[in-house]
């Protein structure tokens, strides 16, 4: 079993740009393909740009929330 670093290598899609991208300790960007790629991604998340649903709440539990508190 091989244990050099291009043995450890995977290509990637990057999640920015979609073009091939080498995960692995020699690619400081990882899973991004270049730091541009890696900059765009970490301005959308501090521009809130990337949002988790809010869950949706049952119709029932909707009805009467006085009887819980």
């Amino acid at each position: 079993m091989p244990t050099t670093e291009t043995a450890k290598a995977r290509i990637v899609t990057c999640p920015q740009c979609g073009q091939d991208s080498i995960y692995a300790p020699s690619n400081p960007y990882r899973p991004f393909c270049s730091h541009r790629c890696k900059q765009i991604d970490l301005g959308a998340w501090s521009s809130e740009s990337y949002r988790m649903p809010e869950p949706e709440k049952a119709k029932d539990n909707d009805t009467d929330t006085s009887a819980e508190h």
